[in-house]
Order: structure tokens, then sequence, then C-alpha cells
């Protein structure tokens, strides 16, 4: 969550991308790693940070393996570009799960060796987050905030997609998410807050979320893009209602933010960690993924920063007080809709994938 790109963004980017010259200075100044060390993208920004302290430190200091954390993002672009030429120049990198489909897809990541996990360690994680080519790094969440200065305890909140729309009975300033780039977009928000049970948005119809989209889009102040951005319009209160990251959410009200999570029909995404194929340092990239991956390392993260852990026995560690700070609490699990990133990935019969329809009409309706 970088203040320069955020990771979200990562389920962007293909072959078409490839065409605009040599990797850029993420890329340069990895290359400049020797090879001896492993190469850790942890993201930038506050994250990157608490990545750094739970899980690069701890292992260099478990192992003896040098770590270089390299504090920036890689596109699926930039991978394909790396494996393409043979030139990779990162060990292991988080991906979000839109991408790292795709990647696998193209034979650009290496299989995960669950051999060397233990099996509590293994039976931990969700079932989603043991993919044959990456293991879940952390779970997060898009859900609704508001203002408790403008929605005080004594006066209705909004409680649901449907209220976040209803403008008269809940008038103020609101920001929701940019979908320019189409995986990342306020699509299954506008079909729950027109009606559809969660259970029944997916196939989703996009006629229906633009349809939906037209009656809230005179009302958004901001179409956000990057993590620090919807950060920094809580701690500055320049919205009412946003839509957020989890963690940004969590982390602009330990920051005093007059803001309040509402976890009600949040929607549920994850990264994971993955290797790239031909990577020079895959069986130490191997060691330390299983590492960042015990519920120990998971829980170390969830103190530092408020996502949710992949591993479930995270929580037997955590203070129930941290614990209901993250999205995967079992009582919020409930409520959630988790993102089919099969259904974003699926191609029509124009060739088309539904995240690149959604780009494109995204990117007509917002001009209009």
């Amino acid at each position: 969550m970088s203040v320069l790109v955020d990771r979200r963004r990562l389920t962007q980017g293909g072959a078409s991308a490839l065409v605009i010259g040599a990797l850029d200075s993420i890329t340069g100044r990895a290359l400049a790693v020797s090879s001896d060390e492993l190469r850790v993208m942890v993201n930038g920004g506050d994250v990157g940070k608490a990545n750094i302290e739970a899980y690069t430190k701890p292992f260099q200091a478990a192992t003896g393996i040098k770590v270089s954390a390299l504090t920036d993002q890689l596109t699926l672009a930039k991978l394909e570009l790396m494996v393409t030429t043979n030139s990779v120049s990162v060990d292991v990198f988080p991906m979000s799960q839109g991408s790292a489909l795709v990647a696998a897809e193209k034979g650009l990541l290496e299989p995960i060796d669950y051999s060397i996990y233990k099996k509590e360690e293994l039976d931990g994680l969700f079932d989603f987050a043991k993919q044959p080519f990456g293991v879940g790094m952390v779970i997060f969440s898009y859900l609704m905030v508001y203002n408790t200065e403008k929605f005080p305890a004594n006066q209705p909140r909004p409680t649901n997609w449907a209220d976040f729309w209803d403008v008269k009975k809940f008038p103020g300033v609101r920001a929701l998410v940019s979908g320019r780039n189409g995986g990342e977009g306020p699509w299954e928000e506008a079909l729950l807050a027109d009606g559809v049970a969660p259970d029944k948005i997916y196939p989703m119809d996009i006629d229906h979320i633009f349809a939906s989209l037209d009656k809230i889009k005179p009302h958004i102040r901001k179409w956000w893009t990057v993590g620090s951005e919807i950060q920094q319009i809580m701690q500055d209160k320049a919205a009412d209602l946003v839509q957020s990251y989890s963690g940004r959410a969590g982390l602009a009200v330990s920051r005093g933010a007059p803001m309040e999570l509402n976890r009600n029909q949040s929607k549920l995404q994850w990264d994971y960690w993955v290797i790239p194929k031909g990577s020079p340092n895959a069986q130490k990239a191997q060691k330390f993924i299983e590492f960042a991956t015990r519920a120990e390392r998971q829980a170390a993260l969830s103190q530092l920063f408020p996502e949710g852990p992949a591993n479930r026995n995270a929580f037997k560690l955590l203070e129930e007080k941290v614990a209901r700070k993250l999205p995967t609490h079992p009582e919020y699990l409930a409520s959630a809709v988790p993102i089919n990133m099969g259904w974003y990935s699926e191609r029509g019969a124009d060739g088309l994938t539904n995240t690149e329809r959604l780009r494109e009409r995204w990117n007509e309706w917002i001009l209009r």
C-alpha cells in the first residue's frame, strides 16, 4: 500500500504494457542487490514497514539468510518481462489473487513446496490461501466508514450499502474507490445497494452495476485510487462516508480520525506470497514464505497493521481487542462477501475478460 503505487492496482497490467520499454527503477534497484541475498518485495508505506518487522527481520535472524527488503510493488507486466527475458531480480513478492491467477496461467510463477510446512500450520491456513502458485499473505476488506461527528451515536447511522446510496436519509460528502483498473471498483457494492442478495452477486450484471452507479455518481466528491489517498481523506475529515480498505481505515482511526468502521457487507480480498519463475533463490524463497505464513508471524503482523491473517491459528495468539480489528474475525466473516476473482478473469466470446470489460465501461462512463 505504497504512497506511490497501491498494491490493489496489481490486478491490472498485461502484455500490452511490455512495449513501454525496460524495467523501471524498481527492478533497477533490485538488480544491484547481490544474488546471495533473498530479495523480498514488501510493499511500501506503513504496510511495508510492518512486513519488515513481522517477516523479513525475524526470518533473517532465525535462519541467517540475508534479506533485502524492497519497499515497492511489482506489476504483472514487469513480472512477465523479467521471466521472459530471464532477468528475474526479485525472489518473493506479494500479488493480488487476480494477478496471481493470470500469472500462474502464463507459467510465470514457481510452484509452492508444501512438503516443508508443519501440518498444524498448513491446516490453519484458509483453503483459498493454499494455492499451487502462492500462499495467503494477508486478507483485507473493502468496507464502509463514516464520520462519527457527522453521524453521532444518538442519531441514525448507515449500516449497509443501500444506506450509503441513500443521500436523503444520510446526507454528506462521499468517496468511493475508482473503477479505472477494472479489477478494483465499487462493483459489488453497487449491486448490494440496489438490493441484490450477497449470494446472488455473481455472475455480476455489468449493466445493473452501472445503472446503480448512475444514482450515486453526482454525490461522490472523490473517486480515490490508492490506499494512502483514502487514508489521508479520513484523517483530514474531507469526507463523511467513504469506502476504504480495512487496514487503512483502522490506521486512520488509531491516529485519531473520528471515523467508525462498519463491517456489515464488507468485501474480502487477499494477496498471495509468490515466487517468480526462474528465481535464482527459489529454495530460500520457499523457506521465507513458509516462515511468513506461520501463525506466530501472522499474528505479529496483525498487531502492527490491522489486516487479517490467512492462518486462522493466529487468532489463538491475539488478544480479543486486537482480533476485533481484523477483517477475518469469525464474527465479521458471517456477513462478508468474498470477491470471486474467477469471475473477473472469465473471457467472453469477444475475447475480453470481465475485468477488461469493466475497465472499458468505467472509462467511458466516468467521462459522461
